[in-house]
């Protein structure tokens, strides 16, 4: 049986593999971003010269053969932007889906194919990549509950790569239950590649008591204003955690002092509301109002009943300032490590095939080759300052509240300058989890014209399950 493609979500609606077990997937069906491996599939990676250069594949996707075992069928690979290079969602070759809950409007990318697959009603779930947002873009955008895992707690053999440090694979449903149990499928399943995720924490970890550089701390005194506690210089070493430590206490008193519950106006902290006593709960929902202030007054009146929903299952809320020296540096730092090793992955190839891409992808292609010289010290010295700001504040009990994107979907069709401040307001949001590798879910609302919505809530490393588990709960019972 073809499924109806009305709305453009499928670039191959006919293919289809039929379940390999038994589970708690039985009866549901899944599109793929056409990024998967799927055993005689030629996948386009959205540009026909990486078709046409690429030979089917002889096997599934890790994560594919998972979801067959589990009891789902599979129903048709689903459009994506060029080599995943773009939250947009517009496709030069192929076309773009239609955004079925915002006509005229772009889906979002890179996986615009699966978040229109599933907001359509074609399929029960969708796979899909995200590196810089790629999941939680297209699903704020077309009204549907999306998950990017921490980064390596889902196996990425048979997926195409863009920038295998900030890669996973994400998921996107209509349904919270649904969300969740793919995730226990992918994520337990995934054992190691979990571990693989703590090599690369413990990495992280062992870098900060031995090689970032002394402008890294001098940078996070001048953020502070003077105010962080000073550093034994000499022993860099030894003091760089606590260094990080205290920062991060200061940041939270600062941000405490000038709290006064301006987005919910919900009261003192202990007059919290259970649905249940036994209910599972957070710690603190930390409220960035950095992150925020990127949302419209109305927007962010729509978003905070939301957070209210959310507000429920937590002991405690406070606001706080993440990015004291701006959230575009964060980007920036985003940008150039992930566009840096873009080239380095796929660079090879676009000089050897010389293939054609639509006029951004050309442009940022263009931009990521210029970096292939560039010394990124300092840029890596910031991701993991960051990383460990963002690890530190959360732990396994607490999680950061943010707008998924600044506002609906824009309007398809826009020059390239509008589709790249589009691109930069998402990714000041979405770099913050890909930055630190960080799991986030996105949760679907209706602005007042009724244009989607997305709010997001980022757990703490490795804390998928308990994430996905209490957003059903609480968003369920509110």
């Amino acid at each position: 049986m073809v499924l109806d493609n009305r709305y453009g979500a499928f670039i191959d609606p006919e293919l289809t593999v039929e379940s390999l077990g038994s589970g708690i997937l039985d009866g549901l069906t899944f599109a793929v971003k056409d990024v998967f491996a799927v055993a005689g599939h030629s996948s386009s990676a959205g540009n026909p010269d990486w078709l046409h250069s690429h030979h089917p594949s002889t096997e599934h996707a890790v994560a594919v053969h998972r979801l067959l075992l589990s009891g789902a069928t599979l129903r048709g690979a689903a459009h994506t932007d060029e080599l995943m290079y773009s939250l947009g969602g517009e496709n030069h070759h192929f076309g773009t889906p239609i955004n079925p809950r915002a006509v005229g409007r772009i889906p979002g990318g890179s996986s615009s194919g699966s978040a229109v697959a599933v907001a359509s009603g074609s399929v029960d779930f969708a796979l899909g990549t995200d590196t810089g947002g790629s999941i939680r873009v297209p699903s704020s955008y077309c009204g549907v509950y999306g998950f990017r895992p921490t980064h390596g707690a889902v196996d990425f053999q048979g997926v195409i790569p863009l920038s295998p440090a900030f890669d996973t694979i994400g998921w996107m449903s209509d349904r919270l239950d649904v969300l969740q149990q793919v995730g226990e499928v992918l994520l337990v399943a995934g054992s190691t590649s979990v571990k693989t995720a703590k090599k690369i924490e413990s990495s992280i970890e062992e870098t900060v008591g031995k090689s970032i550089e002394k402008n890294v701390l001098e940078n996070l005194e001048n953020n502070l204003e003077g105010d962080m506690v000073k550093t034994d210089k000499n022993n860099l070493e030894k003091s760089q955690k606590e260094s990080l430590e205290t920062i991060l206490e200061k940041r939270i008193e600062k941000s405490a002092e000038k709290s006064t519950d301006k987005i919910l106006e919900i009261g003192p902290e202990n007059k919290v509301k259970k649905n249940i006593e036994d209910k599972n709960t957070m710690g603190t929902l930390f409220v960035a109002t950095d992150c925020w202030a990127l949302v419209n007054l109305e927007n962010a009146a729509i978003l905070s009943e939301g957070l209210r929903c959310l507000r429920s299952g937590a002991d405690h809320l406070m606001e706080i300032e993440i990015a004291l020296e701006g959230l575009k540096v964060w980007m920036d730092v985003f940008r150039e490590l992930q566009g840096n090793e873009i080239w380095e992955t796929h660079g090879a190839w676009i000089e050897n095939e010389k293939p054609v891409f639509g006029p951004d992808i050309a442009a940022r292609f263009s931009w990521a080759a210029s970096l292939a010289e560039v010394d990124h010290s300092v840029a890596k010295c910031k991701q993991k300052e960051i990383s460990n700001q963002m690890r530190l504040l959360l732990g396994e009990d607490n999680c950061l509240v943010i707008p998924t994107v600044p506002g609906p979907a824009p309007l398809r069709g826009g020059d390239l300058r509008q589709l790249e401040e589009n691109r930069s307001g998402a990714m000041m949001l979405s770099c913050i989890a890909g930055l630190a590798g960080l799991p986030q879910v996105t949760i679907p609302m209706l602005s007042t014209s009724g244009l989607p919505l997305g709010l997001s809530v980022i757990a703490g490393h490795g804390q998928d399950l308990r994430l996905l588990s209490w957003v059903n709960e609480v968003w369920q019972l509110s």
